[in-house]
């Protein structure tokens, strides 16, 4: 499959849904297209997710650059084999993040989870693999289908700022709950991926 959230892919698909949703056009006149965000594919990008689970930003890149220096920038699940948890501890991870890691070690090395097999997975498959390692919820799987795979219909409602976003852009008076905002979703399939961007760009960039 190809990647289909390039700065084209993302104008485009808003332009469409522009040209028949009101809300979608005033949102773009008022703050413009987001950016396109593209990740690497593969074992390093997830390592990542689970080291920033639940950090700040600048917390997340401290840590993640600690663990990068005791297994190298390309390190493979084969090379985290040799580092003790204690290592691993010391590089700020906590305990539970550890057990996180050794579950996509061994879910990568033994093939559960095929990261060449992913490219070709429709988008339901792709996240009930990718959940299958132990600390990576729905919402990563989104994050992974987003930004490493481009996927082009992918509504990630877990994420907060996503369901805020769009809660503002069409009007509502409270925040949508991710049933809602699934529901709401559906009237922009399927470029939901770029309506997602275009909500987290509006959450941070629109005047209140």
């Amino acid at each position: 499959m190809n990647f289909a959230l390039t700065t084209a892919d993302i104008k485009a698909g808003l332009d469409m849904l522009a040209a028949s949703d009101k809300d979608v056009a005033k949102a773009i006149d008022l703050v413009g297209y987001p950016s396109e965000r593209i990740n690497q594919q593969g074992f390093n990008t997830v390592l990542r997710v689970i080291v920033g689970q639940q950090l700040s930003v600048k917390a997340a890149a401290t840590i993640w650059g600690r663990v990068q220096a005791l297994a190298g920038e390309t390190a493979g699940p084969e090379h985290y084999a040799e580092i003790s948890d204690d290592e691993l501890r010391s590089a700020g991870l906590s305990r539970q993040k550890v057990n996180y890691v050794r579950s996509l070690c061994t879910t990568v090395s033994n093939g559960t989870l095929d990261f060449d097999a992913l490219v070709h997975l429709p988008d339901e498959k792709a996240v009930k693999a990718i959940t299958a390692v132990k600390g990576l919820g729905v919402w990563s799987a989104h994050m992974y289908l987003m930004f490493s795979l481009g996927r082009q219909d992918i509504m990630p409602v877990g994420d907060l700022a996503v369901r805020v976003g769009i809660g503002r852009i069409i009007g509502m008076e409270e925040r949508p709950t991710e049933k809602q905002c699934d529901e709401i979703g559906m009237r922009w399939r399927p470029h939901r991926s770029v309506m997602a961007l275009l909500a987290w760009h509006y959450y941070s960039n629109a005047p209140f």
